[in-house]
């Protein structure tokens, strides 16, 4: 009896997750090498209080230096919280953290992640399920921990009054996550990688809806900093490089493997790591993260806390779902989008469009680099006109637009290939 070649090296949970830490690591020990100890944590005070509604770059905030410091101790508090769970270390939990380490840039941080993360425990308790069976959607559901800062930093209300209603409102957000992401995933059925971002679009429409009601609309934010390319750009090439450096240390046949991956149509739940191993993942996620960054470049667009969330966020669903093959015709579909309104590809708005819009990568991976490009075109219209409707509160503003495009544009798909014959399981489900 033979081994099977193709079997990848099997690396524990706990490689897996201390990868993530390093990682997370290399973001504090960065911050505290381009900003004095001093001036990071100054920065990161700042960025504690500030308002984190769209857009809030907190490198704009706090500095680089701040912004880095938040989000790896953000993402290390998470992993604290995922060791101590005993959480399995899919690609969906890789994804997860990766997600949390680049919306600390822009959004998230050591404060108002935690009620959203509470109000899911409560769920798991009232279920009488583990909590490290919801870890993933506590951690993806931050992405309306906007809400807490908003209804703390930015009303008149006395902290007595405000901080018991932002904590309830995040506990309430929190306990009914869960059920809405698991019944609005049938809506796209798995063609936008970011279900809660879908989800989140629609419970923070609630949420705003109700602020209305009581005469209060949350004023826009808008920071962008701009004019660190080079330094951005080297930091974020030695961490993808490393990244595939590293996976071909885990496993030497990663070039096989990683053919695989390059293969996989990505749609939701495709867990790279039980698919491929983990060293061919973390090798994808590097090639990922570069395919992102040279869009940036290419485009003559901004690296800042945004962009590199937008771009970590590709590396993090490289563990789950995108790789280079199934990104690149969404980012196409966007450019040819700015272009065909006249738009420069390089604005905020449509450089986050490309990047986040890769939400939409399944779509392309099952039909072709034609349909992916036609997504993408179509999102770079949609993703600019669901904000208002959230008022920036969900940070996953593409994610719900990016769910609104493939709850559309995968039906007419199926009926259009059926119409010429194409047998789809999907139109017999």
């Amino acid at each position: 009896m033979t081994t099977e070649p193709s079997r990848a090296p099997p690396v524990s949970d706990g490689v897996v997750l201390g990868v993530v830490a390093a990682y997370a690591a290399a973001f504090v020990a960065f911050g505290l090498v381009v900003q004095s100890p001093a001036e990071a944590f100054r920065g990161l005070g700042a960025i504690l209080t500030t308002r984190d509604a769209l857009l809030t770059d907190y490198f704009g905030v706090g500095g680089i230096g701040g912004g880095c410091v938040s989000a790896g101790l953000l993402t290390l508090a998470a992993v604290l919280v995922y060791w101590r769970a005993g959480t399995q270390m899919t690609g969906a939990a890789v994804a997860c953290l990766f997600l949390v380490l680049g919306f600390g840039l822009f959004g998230k941080n050591l404060l108002n992640v935690w009620p959203i993360v509470a109000g899911v425990a409560l769920f798991a308790r009232f279920r009488g399920e583990a909590f490290r069976a919801h870890l993933n959607t506590a951690f993806f559901g931050a992405a309306l921990a906007p809400i807490f800062s908003e209804i703390l930093f930015s009303t008149t209300l006395a902290p007595a009054t405000g901080l018991p209603l932002a904590l309830a409102t995040g506990l309430a957000v929190g306990f009914i996550l869960p059920p809405a992401a698991a019944h609005l995933f049938r809506t796209h059925g798995g063609y936008s990688l970011y279900n809660m971002g879908f989800t989140a679009g629609v419970v923070g429409t609630l949420v705003v809806a109700m602020y209305k009601a009581f005469s209060y609309v949350p004023d826009p934010v808008f920071i962008w900093t701009k004019g660190s390319n080079g330094l951005l750009s080297a930091f974020l090439g030695l961490v993808f490089a490393s990244m595939v450096a590293l996976g071909w240390g885990f496993d030497r046949g990663v070039p096989r493997r990683l053919a695989i991956i390059l293969k996989a149509p990505g749609r939701s739940p495709t867990d790279f790591i039980a698919l491929a191993g983990f060293g061919a993942t973390l090798a994808n996620m590097g090639l990922a993260g570069a395919v992102g960054v040279a869009y940036v470049l290419a485009t003559g667009g901004d690296l800042n806390g945004p962009s590199i969330g937008a771009i970590l966020t590709i590396v993090g669903f490289a563990a789950f779902g995108k790789h280079p093959r199934n990104v690149a015709p969404i980012m196409i579909g966007v450019f040819l989008g700015a272009l065909s309104r006249s738009a420069s590809p390089a604005d905020p708005s449509l450089t986050l469009a490309a990047l986040f819009g890769t939400s939409l990568a399944p779509i392309a991976g099952r039909f072709g680099f034609g349909w992916g490009i036609a997504a993408g075109f179509i999102h770079a219209s949609a993703a600019l006109t669901v904000g208002p409707l959230h008022a920036g509160l969900n940070l996953y503003n593409n994610g719900f637009a990016a769910g609104i495009v493939a709850a559309v544009l995968v039906p007419v798909i199926l009926a259009l290939r059926a119409g010429l014959g194409y047998r789809d399981v999907e139109a017999a489900e």
